[in-house]
């Protein structure tokens, strides 16, 4: 007598790569729309911080100046005083990485596990820094130039063009994550070339 299993099948794992401001989640979209599952790291530390417990820590560590009106953490807060100091960066990393990445491992798993999904995308701005580019089927950059990345950053209200260079002073730098990808998208003109790159990586990566 024969047993038989269900072998759920590892689906391919792309990660995005680019600097602040660069389109890495329109990229990700564009995947999204391909049938691609798509974990973003932002969002998912964004929850995070939401959660009481965690919150109270992060308040302990760096002082209620980084609460808004309404209590919650101000994530733009937050970043203007972390990025300022490599020592607060890295207790803010050491911190709340660990947790984002234990997340992120059980979207991949759930990923797996689901017919409909054709490949994973991990939206993370910090991927290589973390060393899960290793664990990346396909490593995709999405290059910018920084006077387009700085006014997008700014139309978003987010950080100034001085902010955008501080988050990226302690990250590993643009020409070695180019250099390391699979594919280079440019992203410096408009979104119909965006999602026609997408589209040939994404056949490139199913075997079409």
């Amino acid at each position: 007598m024969f047993l038989s299993y269900l072998v759920v099948k590892k689906k391919p794992i792309i990660g995005i790569l680019g600097g602040v401001g660069s389109g890495k989640s329109a990229v990700a979209a564009e995947f999204a729309k391909r049938g691609c599952a798509v974990i973003d790291a932002d969002e998912i530390a964004h929850n995070l911080l939401d959660k009481k417990d965690l919150r109270k820590r992060i308040v302990a560590r760096f002082g209620r100046e980084i609460l808004d009106s309404k209590g919650q953490i101000s994530r733009r807060k937050l970043a203007g005083l972390v990025f300022a100091d490599a020592k607060k960066i890295k207790a803010l990393n050491k911190t709340l990485h660990p947790l984002v990445l234990k997340e992120v491992t059980k979207l991949i798993k759930k990923a797996n596990g689901q017919s409909k999904v054709k490949a994973i995308v991990l939206d993370m701005p910090l991927l290589m820094e973390v060393g899960w580019a290793n664990r990346c089927d396909k490593l995709i950059f999405v290059k910018c130039r920084q006077q387009i990345r700085a006014k997008r950053s700014q139309k978003k209200g987010i950080f100034s063009i001085e902010m955008l260079k501080n988050r990226e002073n302690y990250q590993i730098s643009l020409d070695k994550k180019e250099s390391i990808a699979d594919n280079t998208i440019d992203n410096n003109s408009g979104f119909s070339v965006l999602a026609r790159q997408v589209t040939d990586i994404f056949s490139g990566v199913m075997g079409k």
